[in-house]
């Protein structure tokens, strides 16, 4: 007998989240990452995630038989293992069956050959058909000399995943749009429907057509730049700007800044919030090795989506398109444009060349929180890209916690605890609570490159990874250090024949700090200040004229001279304000 009704998906625990690693973050510090799931949990999971969907009686039915058919199993199993799902998590996938499930049971020789006569016998003109194929296998057989060889059944099965790819190759395409609703088509041959925000997330990258600066104004390349955007919406719901080539590391940090609840401090100056956080159902991306790794598929595992690769190049419009918008509307207008033609790139774009990646950060945060999302899209009518968001939200997203997205901070080498619980990192040595108990053993750092004056330490058991303890960067507690900015700070030491230390990136980091101070009070005064300073000149009281002296003074005229004269000082009050911040 089905369910009346779909059954709501489990809400994880809710705590308010900052974007940064907060030190003062008061959520329990125990939190255990699953590495990975066999491809029948990946399955169930799929499954599971199209279950959990709200819909109504009639589709919900439907929505049952399907999974039970796609799982082998009855209806009733596929209820059982929902509720399972809702009560144990993930614990409810654990694979029970046999290791070589799926697999062919024959001689890799013969499977290989079998796959490569298919293969070969239909390049170009040519056809080969599975019985064709199998003769082929037995005829091979009989020049060996060998009786092992498989047999028709094992052949028919090994080559029809092969013939089922090319023929939806064949006939498949994108259905797009139906009236108000989009569709996108996988390469699995799934009709993803998109029907409300957060629904199904979309994410690319490409490289910024700017050159940047390091911190000293040394040229040093263009950025990277991957964003991730909600389908329903067209919202930008998160970026990951930097250096690093596109990699499954780069698209977890896009993810985790799209979920978390995005704060910025007054240096960006924001009119508007960026607003949008939570977690999608589907992620939906092209076919690149970064969006087929071990490692995203553990990301999606952990935070309970499901992973959709595109079925052709030219399903991916959605999320190419904010890369030409921003393009022509943001990075054409800032020092350093190269333009995405080279060999139209302008000569002068080197010299140009001044901004950090901070400061093109700021400037695309501030774009994409005032402007894009708050903009209408031509496809979505009156509304802006932001309202559309809240108004196809079906409930407010619950934010996830800090250590429930450990999963999506970069992972660097092993590293060894030292005796009295340090632990170095790019010349930088850190200290935890606990860790001295651990002193000797092998753990995993995780840690985001914005900011890596703290680092995660994890120790690593069978497929798990358990957290121990925070570590933070000795004699920078109170400072703001990204990767790329303790690697540059490292090498320019290094080049100066210094030690390389906390100590010395701190003194480098002061040291700049009263450089761009100085630089800053230096500057050549504006039209402001030089009106400022006239008008301080006129509102002065005038000094009389000077009279010569007489040769005698009387003696009242003695006594007045001997006190001192008190000139009144007139100050700006706009002035003072300005200047010191009042």
């Amino acid at each position: 007998m089905l369910e009346s009704h779909s059954p709501e998906p489990p809400l994880p625990s809710t705590s308010s989240t900052e974007l940064p690693l907060d030190r003062s973050d008061s959520v329990e510090e125990t939190n255990i990452i699953i590495r990975e799931l066999s491809e029948e949990a990946q399955l169930k999971m799929e499954v599971i995630q199209s279950l959990l969907e709200p819909c109504d009686r009639a589709t919900y039915g439907e929505k049952l038989r399907e999974s039970a058919k796609k799982l082998g199993k009855t209806v009733r199993t596929v209820q059982r293992l929902v509720k399972k799902y809702q009560s144990e998590g993930l614990a409810a996938l654990s694979d029970t069956s046999r290791g070589d499930k799926g697999q062919h049971r024959i001689d890799p020789f013969w499977e290989d050959f079998i796959i490569k006569t298919y293969t070969q016998g239909n390049k170009g003109s040519k056809r080969m058909s599975r019985k064709q194929a199998a003769l082929r296998v037995e005829a091979k057989a009989l020049e060996l000399g060998r009786d092992d060889y498989p047999s028709y059944r094992t052949v028919y099965r090994i080559l029809n995943p092969i013939i089922e790819r090319k023929e939806e190759k064949n006939t498949a395409r994108s259905i797009g749009w139906r009236g108000s609703h989009l569709s996108l088509k996988t390469r699995a041959g799934q009709d993803l429907s998109v029907e409300y925000s957060n629904h199904v997330w979309q994410c690319d990258h490409t490289r910024v057509d700017i050159l940047l600066v390091d911190r000293h104004g040394v040229l040093i390349g263009r950025p990277w730049l991957t964003t991730v955007i909600d389908t329903y919406s067209r919202c930008i719901m998160g970026i990951n700007l930097g250096f690093d080539a596109p990699s499954s590391q780069v698209v977890a940090l896009a993810l985790r800044h799209a979920i978390l609840p995005k704060h910025y401090g007054s240096e960006y100056s924001l009119h508007c919030e960026w607003g949008t956080f939570g977690t999608p159902q589907h992620f939906y991306t092209d076919g690149g090795k970064d969006f087929r790794s071990n490692h995203l598929s553990q990301v999606s595992v952990q935070l309970g989506f499901v992973c959709h690769l595109r079925d052709r190049p030219s399903s991916g419009g959605i999320v190419e398109r904010p890369f030409g918008t921003l393009n022509t509307e943001l990075f054409s207008t800032l020092p350093g444009y190269t333009g995405s033609n080279v060999q139209q790139r302008p000569k002068e774009a080197e010299k140009e060349a001044s901004l950090t990646l901070r400061e093109l950060d700021r400037l695309l945060v501030r774009y994409i929180c005032d402007r894009y999302n708050q903009s209408i899209d031509a496809r979505l009518g009156d509304q802006s890209r932001f309202q559309r968001w809240e108004a196809g939200l079906l409930t407010a997203p619950p934010p996830l916690s800090e250590r429930e997205l450990d999963v999506c901070l970069m992972k660097e080498a092993l590293r060894r605890i030292a005796r009295g619980g340090y632990v170095n990192f790019q010349n930088l040595t850190y200290r935890g609570e606990y860790l001295a108990g651990y002193a000797g053993e092998s753990v995993v750092l995780r840690y985001d490159p914005r900011d890596i004056t703290t680092i995660l330490i994890y120790r690593r058991e069978k497929d798990k990874e358990e957290f121990l303890a925070r570590a933070f960067a000795l004699d920078l507690e109170a400072e703001e250090l990204s990767l790329d900015e303790a690697k540059a700070n490292a090498r320019k030491l290094r080049e100066a024949g210094k030690s390389v230390g906390n100590r010395s990136i701190l003194e480098e980091v002061q040291d700049r700090q009263l450089f761009v101070e100085r630089k800053h009070s230096d500057r050549k005064p504006s039209r402001k200040d030089r009106r400022q300073d006239e008008q301080k000149e006129l509102r002065s009281p005038q000094k009389p004229v000077e009279q010569p002296e007489p040769e005698v003074m009387e003696a009242d005229e003695i006594l007045s001279a001997s006190e001192p004269e008190t000139d009144v000082e007139v100050f700006d009050y706009d002035q003072l304000q300005e200047d010191w911040g009042f």
